[in-house]
This record gives structure tokens, sequence and C-alpha cells, in this order.
């Protein structure tokens, strides 16, 4: 799919990530959140918890008229993540900002079409050791509730919000998102091989939604063999798809 050196970077057809000064590398959720998010409307994007940059990178290719604003607080990965921004192509279109989300102020009266998110979710786990892994992968550090909140705040009035997250924290997620008016209107359920369980779910909230368009997403048929589908969706992506 992509080449990686050593643990450094991963080299994308049209951007390169490093990633060594990142707690959390380049992984399978952020590549499927990237590519199955809906830019077609958005003018202005927010990428929460951005981490290298990858998931803004994958928009501002897919979105020619985007403006991406990505956050990230964690010091090192965001100066990585300007640095990698700043290797590619859309450097004019992506701002990354060393912040905490629920501080975060953009422009007086901005707000954005697409707001995405792969969020940490090891609420139950034990504390990765290094301080900067437990921010990027522990939601004692940014919870849902959180991300819901802020992102009702900032959204345009048809704006959507576009998260990746385990499956067994869907119903967490639509009773959070009841709370700050938001609907789901958009889910795929994602499972890692043929036959096996969804592990991932990819949702997409809307302030009104009368309905709710499902499907499903399966990545390998076995190791290392994609499916068609999953070779369709990052096939602009992966160099070798």
């Amino acid at each position: 799919m992509s080449i990686r050196m050593g643990n450094s970077f991963f080299q994308f057809k049209q951007f390169r990530v490093y990633q060594d000064r990142c707690a959390m590398k380049v992984g399978t959720d952020g590549v499927l959140l990237g590519a199955w998010c809906n830019v077609s409307s958005a003018r202005r994007v927010l990428d929460v918890g951005t981490g290298t940059g990858l998931i803004a990178l994958m928009v501002a290719q897919r979105s020619p008229q985007s403006l991406v604003d990505a956050v990230e607080i964690d010091e090192e990965a965001a100066r990585q993540a300007s640095e990698n921004v700043a290797l590619s192509e859309w450097e004019d279109r992506i701002t990354v900002f060393h912040e905490d989300f629920t501080r975060f102020c953009p422009e007086e009266g901005a707000f954005y079409d697409l707001i995405v998110s792969n969020p940490p979710f090891f609420e139950n786990s034990l504390l990765p050791p290094a301080p900067s892994r437990q921010i990027a992968r522990h939601a004692g550090a940014f919870d849902l509730e959180s991300l819901f909140a802020e992102a009702s705040r900032l959204l345009a009035s048809n704006g959507v919000l576009s998260i990746i997250y385990p499956a067994s924290g869907l119903s967490q997620m639509k009773n959070v998102a009841q709370g700050c008016s938001l609907s789901l209107s958009r889910l795929t359920y994602v499972r890692g091989r043929l036959g096996g369980e969804v592990k991932r779910v990819l949702t997409e909230w809307r302030r009104f939604s009368n309905k709710i368009e499902e499907d499903e997403i399966c990545i390998e048929t076995s190791r290392h063999i994609y499916t068609e589908e999953y070779i369709s969706l990052t096939r602009q992506f992966y160099l070798r798809m």
C-alpha cells in the first residue's frame, strides 16, 4: 500500500508523512476517515487531534476548494504536522494550531462545513507509558462529550461531523450526540477481515437528519489481500493500490 522507511515516514502518492516525533503513527483508522468523509460541500474544514496531519492532508488532496484548520494539543506532534504540511503542495490551504480543542477559537464568525476526528478511545484500558501517547490515545485527555459539544459550537448550520470510533461505542456516541442536538446521518461498519467482527464505525452527524445511510466495508479477504471496496476507497492515496 504505502512505503514505510523504518518508522520515520509514510510515503503516499501525493505527499509524505513524517511521524518520528508523533505518539500516534499513521494507521488504517486515519486513512479510512480521510478517504471516507464527505468533502463535496466543504469549504472550511477542521481536523481535531490532527497528529501527523494525515487527515488534513488527505482532505486537502481530495478537496481543492477547502481551507483546512488542524488542531493538535501535543506540541511535538503539532510541530511535525506543520512540517508535513510545509512539505506538501497544499501549504497555503492548511493551518496547524497547537491548541486544546476545547479552547479553540477560530476567527470571529467562522464556522466549519466539515469537522473530522479520529479521537482517543482507550477509556477502560491501561494508560500507555509515554505522556504524549496517553494524550493521543486515552479518552481521559479528551472525551466524546467534549468533542460533540465543541463540534456543535463550531459547525455551520448544514455542517457535518465525521468520526471513526470503536463499534462498541456507537450507542454512547448516539446518546452524547443527542444531548448536543446532532443526529446520525451516515454510518459505515468496518470489518478488518471478511467474516470477522465489526471493529470500527465511520460516522457522520448533522444538526438535522431524518434518515441514516448505512453500509459496510471490509478491508481484507485474507492477510494483505485487500477487498475491491477498500482498494477503491483508498486508491488515490496508497502507492500500491
